[in-house]
């Protein structure tokens, strides 16, 4: 998966695990509330992924003079 794959869908994630938080919180349910905490979390998880790739793929680029 490429590092922008990655963040979009980290992004997508962390939106919809919002929308469900405050879904959660307006409606009363705890299980929705939790269910958006996780899925928020797996978001930050997978657009962090996709920073750590750019990252390292600027330093390949460094270390081999491609930048």
């Amino acid at each position: 998966m490429s590092s922008t794959t990655d963040k979009l869908k980290g992004l997508a994630n962390e939106a919809a695990g919002n929308i469900k938080q405050a879904t959660g919180k307006v409606t009363g349910n705890d299980q929705l509330i939790v269910e958006g905490k996780a899925q928020e979390l797996k978001g930050e998880a997978q657009r962090t992924v996709g920073e750590v790739k750019d990252g390292a793929a600027a330093l390949a680029d460094k270390i081999t003079g491609k930048h």
